[in-house]
């Protein structure tokens, strides 16, 4: 498994080492200890599966508020996805500022999102299908929502939100401009 960093501190992708045969292939997806040689904390405690039946589904941008924030470890294992993180840790360098990869099957990236960083995606293709790890249980109590097309985060989301599928939820979702983050960056880790 390979981590690599990004722009924002603590978001990182993992790339798995793929070995293929006639067969299929074979991966270690992660691996604890690695994380934790490379100074990340984290245990899974519950596993989510979405399955996005087509293109242009987007779901997001959600968190959970401390107490029950959960760090998210976001996998595209059928499809394609693109997966967006953004830093809502107040005083970060990076903060209202968002990162976005393009997570398929065929790459085997996963993005590993920290606390303190809001999550969502749009699919890309359809019958596309996400597991994600998370850090703490889903609380509906800690829920944070976020409107996705809010232009003061202004995420390119690579097509028009006139086309995109969308919970209620998340469409009435609180805008960016005033919402006021539980999260304070901690500095450097």
């Amino acid at each position: 498994m390979k981590i690599s960093s990004t722009p924002f501190q603590n978001l990182v992708t993992l790339s798995a080492n793929i070995i293929t045969d006639e067969r299929g292939y074979f991966c270690e997806a992660w691996n604890l200890r690695n994380l934790a040689l490379e100074e990340v904390d984290l245990n899974f405690v519950q596993e989510n599966v979405s399955y996005n039946r087509n293109v242009g589904v987007l779901r997001g941008l959600h968190c959970q508020a401390p107490k029950h924030a959960q760090a998210k470890l976001i996998r595209c294992c059928k499809g394609h996805i693109f997966d967006v993180a953004v830093d809502i840790r107040t005083g970060s360098p990076s903060f209202g500022k968002w990162f976005g990869i393009d997570l398929t099957e065929e790459n085997n990236i996963q993005l590993l999102v920290p606390i303190g960083f809001l999550h969502g995606y749009v699919t890309r293709s359809s019958e596309s299908e996400v597991i994600y790890c998370c850090s703490d249980y889903y609380n509906a109590d800690s829920e944070i929502a976020v409107n996705f097309a809010d232009t003061s985060i202004n995420i390119d989301w690579g097509l028009p939100l006139s086309q995109v599928i969308v919970s209620e939820k998340d469409r009435k979702a609180q805008p960016f401009s005033s919402f006021e983050s539980p999260f304070q960056y901690m500095g450097s880790t």
